[in-house]
């Protein structure tokens, strides 16, 4: 993850490169001092980078793999019956870091080819902010089913499109966030079987032993714990969620 906060700084720069290309002073004060004036300037860079920064949540949810792995993982703790353990601060970390392990080779391209050039000034913002777009757009094509894909292309009225790369992001991201939904509960539903069926072995063995009273969830929770432990559950389900995506990267 060495290139992630290079590239999450970049790609706000880049966001914010209309306003910074301008220069426009938003405050400008002019004040005598000794008989010299001096000007004291707020640039629009401010403004527009602290914009670009209130969307980065919405850019992290809706443009990465954390919907997908943090809806399976809700979903997973519901199975097992633990309430609130994991809490929801742990489950939103580990979408948070194993989304960025499942985007790393598209954030690190994303950095070597526009990120780092723009940066080192060798390479302009609306050619790097086109050569950014083309990375991000070829990882959400290649994660979006496109029955989900052509859905939205008919809806919206457009298309069909040559290339990826010819995809407006009107289209692209609710396209992928519907597909990352559908895979998402796909996903939930397999994990969610093999605890369902010890829930109704329990209650079967409690009703046949007439205790009414006992609660199967209470009962079946140790075993649903065994069972998961046994089988490596959470190393399991990582390397399922992992596996579920595509790089989006070439070859």
């Amino acid at each position: 993850m060495k290139h992630l906060f290079p590239v999450v700084i970049g790609l706000t720069v880049l966001a914010a490169s209309p306003a910074l290309a301008q220069g426009l002073p938003a405050l400008q004060i002019t004040s005598p001092a000794g008989g010299d004036e001096t000007q004291y300037s707020l640039s629009l860079q401010i403004l527009a980078l602290m914009t670009a920064l209130t969307v980065l949540p919405s850019i992290v949810l809706g443009m990465s793999a954390f919907t997908r792995i943090i809806i399976v993982l809700s979903i997973l703790r519901q199975a097992l019956g633990t309430q609130q353990t994991p809490p929801n601060q742990v489950l939103v970390a580990i979408a948070l870091f194993l989304g960025f392990f499942v985007m790393q080779p598209m954030l690190s391209l994303v950095y070597e080819t526009a990120v780092g050039p723009y940066l080192d000034g060798n390479m302009a913002a609306p050619e790097a902010m086109q050569k950014a777009r083309v990375l991000i757009s070829g990882f959400l094509i290649e994660n979006t089913r496109q029955n989900d894909l052509m859905m939205f292309m008919d809806l919206s009225g457009s298309g069909p499109y040559e290339s990826n790369e010819d995809v407006p992001l009107a289209v692209m991201l609710p396209a992928f966030i519907t597909s990352e939904l559908k895979t998402a509960f796909q996903i939930g539903f397999l994990l969610f079987l093999p605890f369902l069926v010890i829930d109704m072995v329990i209650a079967s063995i409690l009703m046949a032993l007439g205790m009414m009273m006992l609660s199967p969830m209470l009962v079946s929770l140790p075993f649903k714990l065994l069972l998961f432990v046994l089988v490596d559950g959470w190393a399991l389900t990582m390397g399922s969620l992992v596996n579920s995506f595509s790089s989006g990267v070439g070859a």
